[in-house]
C-alpha cells in the first residue's frame, strides 16, 4: 500500500510523505530560526523535507564558518597593524651606540678599559716602587725627586686630573647604551604585551564562540548522517515491500 503523500514542504512547496522531513517544532533551535528568516508564515506544525533540511544545515554551517573566519581574519589584521607600528621597532644598539664611534671616543673607552684592570693597577703599583726606591736609595747616584717625592704627587694629581674626565666620557656613552637598552627593552615588552592580548582574544574567541560552534556542526552532522540512515532504511524496506509483492503475484 502507498502512503499518501499529504505534507507540503514549507520551503519549496512539494508534496511528501510524512517519512520524509520533519516538523519545524522538532528542528533545533538554530534551524528554526534560520526558517523564520526566509519564511515568516511557518509555524511549528510546518512540515519541512529532508532536501531542504539538508540545504539549510548546509548553509548553517557554511555562514558559521564563513563567521568564525572573518572574526579570525579581523584579530590577525589587528596584529598586524600593531606590529607595524614605529613604536615597536627595535634598535641595534651595537650600530647605534658602537658603529659610530669618533676616535676620541674610541680612545675614551680604551681608557675607561684599560684603567679599570688589575693590568692598570700593576702596572701603576711598579712605577710607584721604581720612583719611590730610585729616589730614596738614590740607584746609581739619581734622586731627582726626593723624599717627600713632591714631583710624584704632582704627577698623580696631574694623571687623577686627566683620567677622570676620560671615564667618565666612557661612562656617558655607557649611560647612552643603557638608555637604548631601556628603550628597547620597552618596546619589546609592549610588543609582547600586544601579541599576548591578541592571543588571548583569540583563546576567547576559540573557548566562546568557534568550539560551540564545531559542536553545532557536528550535531548538524549527526542528524544528516540519522535522516541519510533512515532514508537508506526505508528504501531497503520499500524494495522488500516490492519484492514481497512480485514474489506473491508473478503475473502480476
Amino acid at each position: 500500500m502507498a502512503i499518501k503523500k499529504n505534507q507540503i514542504c514549507a520551503i519549496c512547496g512539494n508534496r511528501f510523505t510524512i517519512m520524509e522531513g520533519l516538523f519545524l517544532r522538532d528542528l533545533s533551535d538554530l534551524l528554526k530560526e534560520q526558517v523564520l528568516k526566509t519564511n515568516s508564515y511557518a509555524k511549528d506544525s510546518s512540515f519541512i523535507c529532508l532536501k531542504d533540511m539538508q540545504k539549510l544545515r548546509i548553509a548553517r554551517m557554511q555562514t558559521i564558518i564563513d563567521q568564525d573566519l572573518r572574526i579570525d581574519q579581523k584579530m590577525s589584521d589587528e596584529l598586524k597593524k600593531e606590529l607595524e607600528k614605529d613604536t615597536y621597532v627595535i634598535t641595534n644598539i651595537n650600530d647605534t651606540v658602537y658603529g659610530k664611534r669618533t676616535t676620541g671616543q674610541r680612545l675614551a673607552d680604551a681608557v675607561a678599559k684599560f684603567g679599570g684592570s688589575w693590568g692598570f693597577i700593576i702596572t701603576f703599583t711598579i712605577i710607584l716602587v721604581v720612583w719611590m726606591t730610585i729616589n730614596v736609595v738614590h740607584l746609581f747616584g739619581v734622586h731627582f725627586d726626593p723624599y717627600p717625592f713632591i714631583l710624584l704627587n704632582l704627577f698623580l694629581s696631574c694623571v687623577a686630573a686627566i683620567q677622570a674626565p676620560i671615564i667618565m666620557m666612557s661612562q656617558n656613552r655607557q649611560a647612552e647604551r643603557d638608555r637604548f637598552d631601556s628603550e628597547n627593552d620597552y618596546k619589546t615588552n609592549m610588543k609582547s604585551e600586544m601579541e599576548i592580548r591578541i592571543l588571548h582574544k583569540k583563546l576567547d574567541q576559540l573557548n566562546e564562540v568557534q568550539w560551540p560552534h564545531i559542536l553545532d556542526i557536528q550535531k548538524m552532522q549527526i542528524e544528516v548522517l540519522s535522516e541519510i540512515e533512515n532514508e537508506i532504511q526505508s528504501l531497503k524496506a520499500s524494495n522488500e515491500n516490492k519484492n514481497s509483492r512480485n514474489t506473491r503475484h508473478p503475473n502480476k
